[in-house]
């Protein structure tokens, strides 16, 4: 029984055309190194079994970092502004945006009408990726993903750089006992906020006071520092143990929240400027979309603003 136009998948057209799905996506992604005689085979191979043949201009987005578990990601601030930022600039190309929820099943990611996908913080061994990659969808991701497909591309910040320059400026305040809360998930941006913390702590010879829970570590530390927006329950356990901020404890987390700086004390906050990321994320998704050549994205920079609850010197 032949495939219905709906179900055929990367490995289809691969099969049809005598080539290896890598080949398959370079041709159709414009990436990778095919000679423009395979390229056009290919495309008219894909056409003929009607694969990606409708374009629908809609982009889809989600944030894939737990799984199937569901979770309201787009009340989070950081998230907030990524979906504000993507939908402005898909607008800019021509492109709707549909955000869609992080715990779908396989068969609507298998049916979904989209062009392209933005993966926000995919975990190793994402099923949403696999599935996506199984349609021949093109896929950018905004951080890091564990595994990178020809003809895909990624955008992330330099979190290894981020964490050293926040533990710099806790040790230069007068910490030598500094704490991360941190979940050790499988998505990039918690392992390299992790490693270079470990990194750290072995270069300076101080102890791991890690977890992931705020209990679990705050009563040993004099200085703790969260990946997640976690400020305003740093600062809250703390009180709860009769300690100081600034002056027997440093608190500083990973927040795009400005009303950190109205807390009490003001709360040092890093920014992973999710605008930036997304900007370029969404235009690398629409080149692929496209067919067209996309460079590689630099590091998105971060931005470390002090405030009262790490100014103890």
């Amino acid at each position: 029984m032949a495939r219905s136009r709906s179900h055929v998948n990367i490995r289809d057209v691969a099969a049809a055309a005598a080539v290896s799905t890598a080949t398959v996506s370079n041709a159709l992604n414009g990436t990778g190194r095919v000679s423009a005689a395979t390229r056009d085979h290919v495309r008219r191979v894909a056409e003929a079994l009607g694969y990606r043949v409708e374009h629908h201009r809609v982009l889809g987005m989600s944030a894939t970092t737990f799984g199937s578990h569901p979770w309201n990601f787009a009340k989070i601030e950081f998230f907030a502004q990524s979906i504000s930022a993507a939908t402005a600039v898909a607008h800019e190309h021509g492109y709707a945006l549909t955000v869609l929820p992080s715990a779908l099943e396989s068969a609507e990611w298998r049916s979904l009408q989209v062009d392209g996908v933005l993966l926000m913080d995919s975990p190793a061994g994402d099923p949403v990726a696999r599935t996506l990659r199984e349609r021949g969808l093109p896929i950018a991701f905004d951080g890091r993903p564990a595994e990178v497909r020809p003809g895909e591309v990624w955008v992330d910040n330099d979190h290894a750089l981020a964490s050293r320059t926040l533990l710099e400026h806790l040790a230069a305040q007068g910490a030598d006992r500094v704490a991360l809360v941190a979940c050790e998930s499988g998505d990039h941006y918690n392992r390299a906020w992790i490693g270079a913390y470990r990194d750290w702590c072995a270069e300076r010879g101080q102890p791991e006071l890690l977890g992931e829970e705020i209990g679990s570590v705050l009563d040993s530390a004099d200085a703790v520092y969260a990946t997640y927006d976690l400020g305003r329950a740093l600062l809250d356990a703390a009180r709860r143990r009769g300690r100081r901020v600034p002056e027997d404890l440093l608190v500083a987390c990973v927040s795009e929240d400005p009303a950190y700086a109205a807390t009490d004390p003001p709360v040092t906050t890093v920014s992973l400027l999710p605008r930036e990321s997304v900007r370029l994320a969404v235009g690398a998704l629409v080149g692929l979309v496209e067919h067209r050549f996309v460079e590689p994205a630099p590091p998105v920079p971060t931005r470390l603003t002090i405030r009262q609850s790490t100014m103890r010197i």
